[in-house]
């Protein structure tokens, strides 16, 4: 007997939509990497090859190359980060009908791999662009040009290049840059975001700062090139010069040129066509680069600006908290409603309580989602951290019990409380597949009770018509969190006559012995208990032997040890001609 229990029909083959959207363009790995080296290509050439950068090049050389190349990267990559922390925008493409393809809506899953990519490329890229420039102001110093001398950074031959970086715009702009990267990257880090929150959360929100340093960075106009090139050809001859100075004429056309300076002006033409050699009709004329920062920054920019304040607004106004619950292991269900809020399955929200920090929020997925017929909607906090334990305490009395209910009609004053959202996850496509494999690691079933919450309202709007759902917990008291829905559930599709729409698997990972969950109204998910873990290659073929050629969706909320294995099981092929698709919970 296998692992589940399978009675229905097979479901039909799906077909993925071929159609491609604007997103494709911007989270596909390739075309952006592409997109990377192309223009950092493109700008080496240009500064190394341009005949308006002939004189700069000369005194500079491969650090003026480098440092421009550099910098057109990181203008692309300091533009194309803001928009995978746009979540507004997020949202609304995945819950649209402008991204129709369900495999172009699965890239949206990855804006937060985006995200740390293009931030990975800055901090390279900045490494690149500051050694460069390092070299340029010792080039500046060291070639100062005499003939040229509004080309020239320096004030003289030899001047000390650290006035560059303290006492130029592009120079302590530059250092204070540098500064704040360092402090956003290492706080960024794994170590300190798990260890302390707090300071991953405010440093990352230098980036403003950050920005306007890069505006006021560019500003210097320290780079010039040459705007005359029809009147002076980089590398003419500048015969006036040339009669009262000391130059060296280049060795293939000295000879012909030292006869013509007596005043054979009558062969310059001749000369010039027989040797290749340009006359100077003037000297040339230099003017500061353009920025053009602000223009790949500026459409970004403005569009989370807008959405922050959009978000701002729509935020502004507290939620009533209709009651909180205590439920074992440390976790507080919160119930509460809003006016016009609206969720789909899967979504989360972010909280922000002022009595608990006045910055400080954190993402929480909705458990509950309110519907045509009810407002309510609800999370489930795990207290882990310093926020956590400080918003339960002002939740919950002193001397608060296990599954204490504190209804809102009780005489308890509840702290205020702000809600942001509802952003888009992984999990509003696990009603997309016919099959969903979904597993959850502990507090990581919150997404799916959502999900689960839905199907109680109403499964036939929605694709999905077989869900498996693995929860593994190391205690028994985790159960009971969601051990009532489960139940619910359980019984619904019985009564229906559609016992394989869901199939509930328990796992309890940490245990002495048999132990079942207590309680009467349990005994549908005492036989769906086991001791252990999973067998996760064994539930693959067996869930692939039953849909055979279909597509599975698989969907993870747990530990990072469960979710490579089960991306690793996803990859795999198998004789029976199923595909899984892996998605993994991770918030932006």
């Amino acid at each position: 007997m296998g692992m589940f229990l399978h009675t229905g029909r097979p479901a039909d083959v799906e077909e993925v939509g071929s159609e491609r959207s604007f997103v494709f363009l911007f989270f596909n790995p390739l075309i952006w990497l592409s997109l990377n080296v192309l223009l950092f290509g493109k700008t080496f050439l240009q500064y190394h090859e341009g005949p308006e950068h002939h004189y700069i090049y000369q005194m500079l050389g491969l650090g003026l190359c480098l440092s421009r190349a550099s910098a057109s990267v990181l203008n692309l990559n300091c533009s194309l980060i803001l928009l995978p922390v746009c979540r507004t925008l997020l949202a609304f493409l995945r819950g649209s009908q402008k991204v129709p393809s369900r495999r172009t809506r699965r890239l949206l899953d990855k804006s937060r791999t985006f995200h740390i990519a293009c931030g990975v490329t800055i901090c390279v890229l900045s490494g690149v662009h500051v050694a460069a420039h390092l070299v340029n102001t010792l080039n500046f110093s060291v070639n100062y040009n005499e003939d040229f001398v509004e080309l020239n950074a320096a004030r003289y031959r030899g001047e000390d290049p650290r006035k560059f970086l303290f006492t130029t715009v592009p120079g302590l702009t530059g250092v204070c840059m540098v500064l704040v990267l360092f402090l956003m990257v290492t706080a960024s880090t794994y170590a300190i975001r798990v260890s302390n929150y707090d300071i991953f959360w405010y440093t990352h929100n230098l980036f403003f700062v950050f920005y306007m340093l890069l505006m006021f960075h560019v500003s210097g106009g320290l780079l010039k090139y040459q705007t005359n090139l029809d009147t002076h050809p980089p590398g003419c001859i500048n015969l006036n010069k040339t009669r009262h100075q000391n130059i060296t004429s280049p060795a293939y056309f000295s000879e012909e040129f030292h006869q013509l300076l007596p005043g054979e002006s009558s062969r310059s033409d001749d000369l010039t066509k027989n040797t290749l050699v340009k006359i100077c009709a003037e000297e040339p004329k230099f003017q500061a680069s353009f920025p053009q920062t602000w223009l790949w920054i500026s459409g970004p920019l403005c569009l989370y600006c807008a959405e922050r304040l959009y978000r701002c607004i729509r935020s502004n106004k507290p939620v009533t908290i209709i009651s909180v619950i205590s439920h074992p292991s440390d976790v507080v269900e919160i119930r509460m409603i809003k006016d016009n809020f609206k969720a789909r399955p899967g979504q989360y929200i972010i909280l922000h309580c002022p009595s608990v920090s006045a910055l400080e929020n954190h993402p929480f997925t909705l458990t509950m989602c309110p519907t045509e017929t009810k407002a309510t909607f609800g999370v489930h906090l795990k207290i882990v951290g310093d926020w956590t334990e400080r918003f339960r305490d002002l939740l919950l009395p002193p001397s608060g019990q296990e599954s204490e209910i504190l209804p809102f009609i009780q005489s308890r004053n509840y702290p205020k409380l702000y809600i942001d959202g509802p952003f888009g996850s992984p999990f509003e496509e696990s009603l997309n597949y016919e099959v969903s494999l979904c597993v959850a690691g502990g507090i990581g079933v919150t997404p799916f009770a959502s999900i689960l919450n839905t199907l109680l309202d109403g499964w036939e709007a929605f694709k999905l018509r077989r869900l498996y759902f693995i929860w593994v917990c190391r205690d028994m008291q985790s159960f009971r969190w969601f051990a009532d829905l489960l139940c619910v559930v359980h019984n619904k599709f019985w009564q229906e006559n559609r016992p394989d729409f869901v199939n509930i698997q328990l796992y309890l990972s940490q245990t002495d012995g048999i132990q079942k969950i207590i309680g009467e109204k349990y005994q549908a998910l005492n036989s769906r208990l086991f001791i252990g873990r999973p067998r996760w290659k064994a539930l693959f073929d067996e869930i692939a032997k039953y849909n055979r050629g279909k597509t599975v969706g698989v969907f993870c909320c747990g530990p990072s040890s469960i979710s490579k294995t089960l991306h690793r099981l996803s990859n795999q092929h198998n004789s029976y001609g199923t595909r899984f698709e892996y998605n993994k919970e991770s918030f932006s």
